[in-house]
């Protein structure tokens, strides 16, 4: 018997959950998982805080409190607010558990033992001024393609790109603010590269099923060849490295939480008092392993977690990894920093019983194949018009006629005419399509779907208009209503995984038990049946209302003056007339710009600088369009060190300034004509 075994990413514990997290992969995963389950099957839903990494231990210090204090403050927040959205886990669990460090450590161990580690003395950066090495994440600098200032040592948030904590330009110290020094220190090394092959062969096996950014985003790395990669860190906070002589050493967080859904899975089946249990899903071949993320996660779900389980060899692999884009906010990224963030806790506590307001629009609008963008009048609008105007007044007709008509009871039908057939075969279209659409992780077109059935019961209304036959053709009526109950009802069924309180009012309303899809039937609605009073599913969402959430958006205290797009950014440190003469900035001119394949910021230029012909890499492709910018004059920082990005040799930086929005501006060259004239 197949089962499933979903994940949704585990969250950080270190800020509540906001919108962009639940278009991302909890809304999804929610609703693949409550559509399987109407049908039958063996699904689990799992998912926990993520309680480890350094991103805590920074707010922990930031705030004068332990990491456990902070892991405890979120990791309450972020479940209750889960649940109050209506996001059903079979189990939400967290990495900080007892379970959990047991778990990975055993894992790790098990790794360890079968000689898979490569143990190596490396140069890391450490902090003179607080004596800690200092994690890829406490180390912050400007980025070697996109000029990003604030990038971290691990990646550039700006342009993507995946780095080193040596790749960045002028290093500083997130704990002191002061630029580190290198010193030695052992750690233990995942073999990427030697997992390659198996790798790339798996990922080519789900060509035709994984969406297309998941499998060329794999193949991105693959194709620049995988390299080892430290699976400890030098820190206190985490899950201890469970070999001797390794104090003050944890394990990499990308390698602890995964395995959280393994240990997430192990305390649901305790807590079902089948201890055993959590091997069928982790260890037999029939369960299909599913991981819904944000595309920021690929690389760590499809590459680093797998090369793992391979490692191990007692473990399937993923099935699918149905990866979403990111969600925007009024045109804007999301920041958590800058509270340029529609927060879920904030929602409920505002929108009072309106979880399925919220679910909608993020369905309607998910980043399933590029970034979307949420806003409030798109909100509105999305609420009135659709669920409103069509949904709720639909269902509301047909049951406040039938209360009118028949006194609330199902009334007997005469024979079938055409049109009444043609509306009840929307119901058996509509199933195929919803079943169809959610199995291949389309989420925007199955609710669609839905809404389309409704669409129809509204039509068949309106070109029947039961209301002018009643006193006429008393029997037409009834046909016609109860056809319409039939629609209702089923829509009750089909939008149970997208909406579930709407469902559960609608099915409250007609006087049945929720239906299984299993179950279907094209006739569930028995004449004679007394249908309780009918009510409105949906309020209007007022002007009042929206305006109020957009005025907090913009009053939003800033929390890092470092982001650009809400504030100048910080001086930095005095430098040396020495140290600036050591830059080459020149002006030189775009000759050709092409995209650079499977990637989606990057942009292959060529630059005439006067002197030569030469290829930068640039992370300015969301920003600019290769065809607008040939001829284009940029600075240059020629004489910056040559470094491969992406297998593309990249010689030198352009410079840009980033406005208000974010966005990428060339710095201004209108009064330089000459290719290879000098900044100075």
């Amino acid at each position: 018997m197949s089962r499933y075994l979903v994940t949704a990413a585990l969250p950080y514990a270190n800020g509540p959950i906001h919108i962009g997290h639940l278009a991302g992969c909890y809304l999804p995963a929610d609703i693949f998982v409550r559509y399987q389950k109407l049908c039958g099957k063996d699904i689990l839903f799992i998912c926990g805080s993520d309680e480890h990494g350094v991103p805590i231990t920074i707010k922990a210090r930031n705030e004068g409190i332990t990491p456990q204090q902070v892991v405890d403050k979120y990791h309450t927040l972020m479940k209750n607010a889960f649940a109050d959205f209506g996001i059903a886990f079979d189990h939400y669990s967290r990495t900080s558990a007892p379970l959990h460090h047991q778990t990975a450590a055993d894992f790790f161990k098990t790794l360890y033992d079968k000689n898979v580690f490569i143990e190596e003395v490396t140069q890391q950066y450490y902090d003179d001024e607080v004596n800690q090495f200092l994690a890829d994440r406490y180390i912050v600098g400007t980025c070697p393609v996109c000029a990003n200032t604030n990038a971290y040592g691990d990646q550039c948030e700006n342009c993507g790109t995946s780095l080193n904590p040596t790749d960045l330009i002028n290093p500083k110290s997130k704990l002191s603010g002061k630029a580190p020094v290198l010193r030695e220190t052992k750690n233990w090394f995942l073999p990427l590269d030697q997992y390659q092959e198996a790798l790339t062969k798996w990922i080519n096996s789900h060509e035709n099923d994984w969406k297309p950014t998941v499998y060329g985003q794999c193949f991105s790395w693959l194709n620049q060849g995988l390299q080892k990669r430290a699976m400890t860190r030098d820190l206190n906070w985490g899950v201890k490295v469970p070999i001797p002589n390794t104090d003050g050493k944890v394990l990499y967080v990308w390698f602890d939480a995964p395995i959280g859904y393994i240990s997430a899975t192990k305390e649901l089946m305790n807590l079902r008092n089948q201890p055993d249990a959590w091997k069928d899903y982790w260890q037999n071949a029939d369960t299909k392993l599913l991981h819904f993320i944000g595309k920021d996660n690929i690389v760590f779900h499809c590459l680093i977690f797998p090369a793992m389980l391979m490692a191990h060899q007692q473990f399937i692999l993923p099935q699918n990894v149905p990866a979403n884009e990111f969600l925007n906010l009024e045109g804007q990224k999301i920041s958590t920093s800058r509270n340029w963030a529609v927060w879920l806790h904030e929602y409920l506590s505002d929108f009072k019983n309106k979880q399925d307001e919220l679910r909608y629009v993020l369905c309607a609008i998910a980043p399933e194949t590029k970034d979307a963008d949420f806003s409030w009048k798109d909100f509105q609008a999305r609420v009135n018009n659709e669920l409103v105007a069509i949904l709720g007044n639909f269902v509301n007709r047909t049951l406040v006629l039938t209360h009118k008509f028949f006194d609330g009871k199902v009334p007997a039908t005469e024979p079938l005419q055409p049109i009444d057939e043609i509306a009840l075969q929307s119901i058996a279209y509509a199933y195929a399509e919803v079943s169809k659409k959610i199995n291949e992780f389309k989420f925007r077109d199955a609710l669609t779907e839905v809404m389309n059935l409704a669409r129809a019961g509204n039509k068949y209304l309106a070109d029947t208009e039961p209301w002018k036959l009643f006193k006429t053709d008393t029997g037409t009526v009834a046909t016609i209503l109860h056809t319409s109950l039939e629609i209702t009802a089923h829509l009750a069924v089909i939008c149970q995984p997208f909406l579930p309180n709407t469902a559960a009012k609608i099915f409250g309303m007609l006087n049945i038990n929720p239906l299984q899809l299993s179950t279907y039937n094209a006739n569930v609605i028995k004449v004679g049946h007394q249908l309780n009073q009918p009510g409105l599913l949906f309020e209007k969402i007022e002007d009042d209302a929206i305006q109020a959430q957009i005025d907090r958006l913009h009053a939003a205290p800033i929390a890092d003056s470092n982001h650009s797009q809400s504030a100048i950014n910080a001086l930095k440190p005095q430098t040396t007339f020495d140290d600036f003469t050591k830059m080459d900035l020149r002006i030189a001119t775009i000759t050709s710009a092409v995209a650079v394949p499977k990637t989606e910021k990057l942009l292959q230029l060529t630059l005439d600088t006067g002197n030569d012909t030469r290829t930068v890499v640039s992370g300015i492709a969301l920003h600019h369009k290769p065809e607008n910018i040939i001829g284009k004059q940029v600075v240059l920082l020629a004489n910056l060190a040559p470094r491969k990005i992406k297998g593309i040799e990249s010689h030198g930086m352009i410079l840009m300034a980033e406005d208000a929005d974010g966005s990428l501006k060339f710095v201004s060259t209108d009064v330089f004509t000459t290719n290879g004239s000098t900044v100075a």
